[in-house]
């Protein structure tokens, strides 16, 4: 079992998020979202991960310039993309950057879970996430706390390595692993005190929940 923190901003979580043991450290260039962070602070927090876990740039509908400051200033190991990106969009970022992929896809139901089929061969892995409802107001593309129904990716028989994401915290991933088959679970929301504000002892508990689990 692998573990994902998504979202972070300030050293202390990172350092304790790695040291929890965390696989893969994320952060967000994504202006609107409250955990945005700009590329030297990214740059700071990325060396407080460097060689202890994956750094993840996560991006929406990014442009060129943008992933390429990115990647220049940050060296991400992978890049997620958490927006509408199309295959020939992901394939587009890889060849530019020699980065892999992430490619988020947002369940709602079984045809969503289908979709992802398309991104076979060009993402480097895919993250199931939660797609919000409609009504819900100031919806970001990801970060919502909110889950999708669990047993729509079990129906699907999904044997590949993807990540799981959405609603996920310190009192359900074990469920949520025992549900899906996940080899990779991803956090952000479910381990903050306040939207964009990481809690270390929420982390270190969901990091400890997926190994007791594992």
């Amino acid at each position: 079992m692998q573990v994902k923190i998504c979202g972070l901003s300030e050293p202390a979580h990172v350092r304790a998020a790695v040291e929890a043991g965390a696989d893969y450290v994320g952060f967000v260039f994504y202006v609107p979202s409250p955990r945005n962070v700009s590329i030297p602070v990214a740059q700071a927090l990325a060396t407080e991960a460097r060689g202890r876990a994956k750094v993840v740039a996560l991006v929406v509908d990014a442009s060129d310039k943008l992933i390429d400051e990115i990647n220049a200033g940050v060296k991400p190991d992978f890049f997620q993309a958490h927006g509408s990106e199309t295959p020939e969009r992901i394939a587009e970022i890889h060849r530019r950057t020699a980065v892999p992929v992430i490619k988020a896809i947002k369940v709602r139901d079984a045809s969503d879970i289908e979709a992802a089929r398309g991104y076979a061969g060009v993402a480097a892995m895919i993250l199931f996430d939660a797609k919000a409802p409609e009504t819900l107001e100031g919806a970001l593309p990801g970060g919502n706390g909110i889950a999708f129904d669990w047993t729509l990716l079990s129906a699907d028989g999904t044997t590949h390595d993807f990540m799981l994401s959405g609603g996920l915290d310190p009192d359900n991933v074990a469920q949520a692993i025992e549900d899906t088959g996940a080899p990779i679970v991803d956090v952000s929301s479910g381990v903050e005190s306040a939207p964009g504000k990481k809690d270390a002892a929420a982390i270190i508990k969901f990091i400890e929940a997926v190994r007791q689990h594992g």
